[in-house]
């Protein structure tokens, strides 16, 4: 640090009662210890302090940091639960007809084609526990699947899953009305097994989960449409496998090409249902 000669002027500019012998390093300036900061070499006054902190370029790492931990947030199952909700909350006020206009019955499907997917936004109104163990589901499975396929691919696996449910409800219990997400979530669970399965990581418990919850859709009086839980089963792992065998960049249009088909495929079965009612 610099030292300033003795001498009358050896007081600090900003308290003239205090001597000092120290001098700022940038602007020459005596300076008491109160008012000294530490720098690399010597010491600051406040003055040169603030100028240096105001002049120095503001680093792009913390809000680089946060746009990291935003994309890595699973938004898209955080969307959906949060629509789920607010759904609910509708169905709920008196004199609502959120539920009827949402969900699916299959004599609607030539009129009102959407509601094969508006109705796995839609619970039941007289049990709170549907709503509870599905959002439960998606919380724990969903950000997962998000996660490994990325947020389009995971939002086109759920919706392709939840409209597969419809369309094995409307071919298997033409006559039953339903709603729920369960559909879309056992997709979602197919398509963990079958990228568990492929990349050889350990898919038995995951399977030992999706036969104990099929199962439990067979069970006398338990008033669960299996059907949805089969065919949301069977076009997840189905999707999931199109995105397992179309990885590479190169085969992005081979990809796209092999979702559509299943739609596609859908689309079919749909209409052979219509006619079969």
């Amino acid at each position: 640090m610099a030292i300033a000669p003795g001498g009358s002027e050896n007081v600090c500019y900003r308290h003239p009662d205090r001597q000092s012998f120290v001098t700022c390093q940038r602007c020459s300036r005596t300076i008491c210890p109160a008012c000294q900061t530490q720098a690399a070499v010597g010491v600051h006054c406040p003055e040169c302090v603030r100028e240096a902190r105001g002049s120095a370029p503001r680093s792009a790492l913390p809000v680089a940091a946060r746009l990291r931990s935003l994309s890595d947030q699973p938004v898209v199952t955080w969307g959906i639960i949060a629509v789920c909700v607010v759904v609910y909350v509708l169905q709920l006020l008196p004199g609502s007809a959120v539920t009827q206009d949402l969900l699916y019955y299959p004599p609607y499907t030539l009129t009102e084609p959407w509601r094969m997917i508006t109705a796995i936004f839609v619970h039941s109104q007289t049990s709170f526990l549907h709503i509870l163990l599905n959002m439960v589901s998606l919380y724990l499975f969903g950000p997962i699947v998000e996660r490994l396929l990325g947020r389009v691919r995971y939002l086109t696996l759920y919706l392709l899953s939840g409209l597969g449910g419809s369309v094995a409800v409307l071919l298997i219990a033409p006559d039953t009305p339903v709603v729920g997400a369960s559909g879309a979530i056992f997709g979602l669970l197919g398509a963990f097994f079958v990228i568990a399965r492929r990349l050889g990581g350990n898919s038995s418990q995951i399977l030992i989960v999706i036969v104990i919850n099929l199962g439990i859709g067979f069970l006398p009086g338990t008033n669960i449409a299996w059907q949805a839980h089969l065919g949301g089963l069977v076009t997840g792992a189905a999707v999931a496998l199109v995105f397992l065998l179309t990885r590479r960049t190169s085969q992005k249009t081979v990809q796209i090409v092999g979702v559509l088909g299943i739609f596609v495929a859908l689309i079919g079965l749909t209409i052979l249902g219509v006619r079969l009612l």
